[in-house]
């Protein structure tokens, strides 16, 4: 028999004899706890004692590690107001380390499934267990996963990539370890990222998630991850046998490989939906406490995020879930940092986003989390969402002001040059204000989320159609070119002109103030036929094509070589905003914004010039000089730069076809001359 247990912590947490069940929710009459042997079939069920803070808890003697669970919450069932407690549907625990068995859109996962005549819904009595994953008891951990490399944030370079498409054709990768955690730590796969340079593997979700119900009707799947419906266990799909040491086992392997795991989490919305949609987890344990809904009508969603619903993290029990996630993830699970989806949401109260939020306030003040990186995608569709430069002096934000003026610049756009030197210069002009570093803005010029960098300047419009949502979702502005052919082509000319641009945007990503993130697959040419939005593609236009690593090795070559250059020359990396001339305790810093001619920029020459050169000049104390000379020329034609005459300058980089690296620049009286091609840097 169950016996009273604790209301801490939440979950289901073993000891020597038993397990303890505590779940939080304050509108429920009662909660019954289900157990399900392995082949998903009920054998027993009890009643938790209700607690302290609207706990309710049990303890029950020998139940080990492996047994499979869920709960059932009996309540008031109002959805117009708000209320969904439905007996009839099987419940994850939000706190569940690990999930068994799969969902499955039917019918049955709804809490309500008819109208009567006044329109009122009516309680769905079809038991839904058979549809919906049940929770598993999980033993505790009794090894710890060693510290990741805690990469300062003047030398990180952050990676993006997709547990499941980053490895499906890897050339090198069993089959069986395709597409999962084991199949990102095979050795091949850390000795490729180790030999490129980066120091941050940041992984799309890997937290449970569903198909949306549309996706599935068409015969798609959910690739990238953002439908949560467990905060604590990881994607099942993405393991062969066992999710949580699979998982475990990879960021081991690649802390081992010198490289930090950041986490893309999606703490703004989950799989349930609309108030039309499946009732799975939070909004039959307590709907209200979980979601936002809209004033004077609770049984509407607040729908900022997009997706149906919002996480609502002005209620205590919502921030302390995602505090203890976090916690655990970061902890337990060995975890470097987080990439926060649509994070406004974590800022917003009714009223609107702030930054001294107390979920914000809680997540940069938690001690557990203090060695965590914390990265903001500082936006969502909701009203007042665009917040970039809002977030506490923790975070660092994704920058698409970055992504957007660097296309224009490198496409040819008039009057982009001014707005590319606010870039390059860390965007003070975003950051500097709220006592932020240059190091706030991460930097990127493509991400999972619109074209890859092949697709940037191949397309100029979207190719969506295997969507099936009529080629209307993604991005409709790209500020992507094509040079005159739509897709592929074999024209030796089109080809040359298209590599170089991508060398250009990569180039100009890895030399500028700020944190650079590079979309895994950009560099060697990953193309996804145009599709700007691959959230469904669970298919080889969504998996990484590595045959193209092959067809060009020389421009992978030259990405790491950008990489190594940006580690080896701290002028590239600055914290500090330089306007003109800054003092520090080691010397003096000077930046130059010069024309092609040598002299200072004007306001005339940002609105009409493609060509322009940056220098970032340091005098050391004790004597020593050090400088570094940027070229950039958007221009048709090749451009001569003088550059000044002090410095004994080298060419260590350049996107010309033909440059010879590490040559000195000939030296002409009063200046050093170089000739820049056509749309190069």
């Amino acid at each position: 028999m169950i016996r009273p247990g604790r209301p801490t912590p939440l979950g289901a947490t073993t000891d020597d004899t038993g397990t303890n069940f505590a779940v939080f929710s304050s509108v429920a009459d009662s909660v019954e706890l289900c157990l399900f042997d392995a082949a998903g079939q009920a054998t027993h069920s009890y009643r938790l004692t209700a607690g302290d803070d609207d706990i309710w808890c049990g303890y029950l003697p020998d139940c080990r590690p492996g047994q499979h669970y869920g709960y059932r919450v009996r309540g008031p069932y109002d959805p117009a107001g708000g209320l969904r407690c439905n007996p009839h549907k099987l419940l994850i625990d939000p706190y569940a380390r690990l999930l068994g068995g799969a969902f499955v859109w039917n019918s049955a996962v709804f809490d309500f499934n008819s109208h009567n005549e006044h329109g009122d819904p009516q309680m769905n009595t079809v038991d839904s267990a058979p549809f919906v994953p049940s929770s598993v008891v999980c033993e505790a951990f009794d090894t710890a996963i060693p510290t990741g490399p805690r990469v300062p944030w003047r030398d990180t370079v952050f990676y993006e990539a997709n547990v499941r498409g980053y490895t499906m054709r890897h050339p090198a990768v069993d089959e069986a370890a395709r597409g999962t955690f084991d199949g990102m730590r095979h050795k091949d796969v850390l000795a490729y990222l180790k030999a490129l340079g980066i120091t941050s593997l940041e992984l799309m979700p890997v937290h449970a998630f569903i198909d949306e119900q549309h996706l599935a009707d068409r015969g798609l799947r959910n690739f990238w991850g953002y439908n949560t419906i467990s905060f604590f266990a990881p994607n099942a799909r993405y393991a062969k046998s066992d999710a949580i040491a699979e998982f475990r086992d990879m960021v081991r392997s690649i802390h081992d490989a010198g490289i930090e795991v950041i986490l893309d989490v999606v703490y703004n919305h989950t799989g349930e939906g609309d108030d039309h949609g499946p009732s799975i987890c939070f909004r039959g344990i307590d709907n209200l406490a979980y979601y936002s809904t809209e004033p004077g009508e609770p049984g509407t969603y607040i729908n900022d995020t997009g997706c149906g619903n919002t996480l609502n993290v002005d209620h205590p029990q919502t921030r302390q879930l995602v505090l203890d996630s976090l916690r655990y993830w970061h902890q337990d699970m060995g975890v470097d940092g987080f990439r926060f989806d649509l994070a406004p949401v974590l800022g917003r109260h009714e009223h609107g986003y702030s930054p001294t939020h107390p979920m914000l306030d809680a997540i940069d003040s938690d001690k557990t989390l203090r060695t965590a990186k914390l990265i903001a995608e500082p936006w969502d569709p909701g009203p007042g969402g665009y917040q970039l430069g809002n977030f506490p002096g923790r975070w660092a934000e994704w920058n698409d002001r970055y992504r957007d003026t660097l296309r224009k610049f490198w496409r040819g756009d008039d009057g982009s040059a001014g707005e590319l030197a606010k870039r390059l210069h860390g965007s003070a002009d975003v950051f500097e204000a709220s006592g932020r570093s240059s190091l706030a803005s991460v930097n990127l010029v493509s991400s999972h989320d619109g074209f890859t960098l092949a697709d940037v300047v191949s397309y100029e419009h979207r190719h969506n159609d295997a969507n099936g949502e009529n080629n209307k979702d993604g991005h409709a502005h790209n500020y992507s070119c094509n040079y005159g052919v739509e897709g592929p082509t074999d024209d030796a000319v089109i080809v040359d002109k298209r590599k170089r641009h991508r060398l250009n945007l990569l180039a100009t990503l890895l030399i500028s103030q700020g944190t650079p993130l590079l979309l895994g697959g950009d560099e060697f040419g990953h193309s996804q036929q145009g599709n700007n939005n691959a959230y469904a593609q669970d298919n080889e236009t969504g998996w990484m094509d590595w045959s193209r690593l092959d067809n060009d090795p020389e421009f992978t070559a030259q990405v790491r070589q950008l990489i190594l250059l940006r580690r080896d020359m701290p002028l590239l990396r600055l914290r500090e905003y330089v306007h003109g001339r800054l003092d520090t305790e080691h010397g003096v810093i000077e930046i130059g914004w010069l024309r092609p001619d040598g002299q200072t920029m004007s306001d005339h020459d940002w609105a009409a010039s493609r060509s322009f050169c940056v220098t970032v000049a340091e005098q050391h104390k004790d004597g020593e000089t050090a400088a570094v000379a940027m070229l950039f020329n958007a221009a048709e034609d090749a451009t001569e730069f003088a550059l000044p005459a002090q410095h004994d300058w080298r060419l260590a980089f350049s996107s010309a076809s033909g440059a010879r690296l590490d040559e000195r620049v000939a030296s002409l009286p009063g200046n050093v001359i170089t000739i820049l091609q056509a749309r190069s840097n």
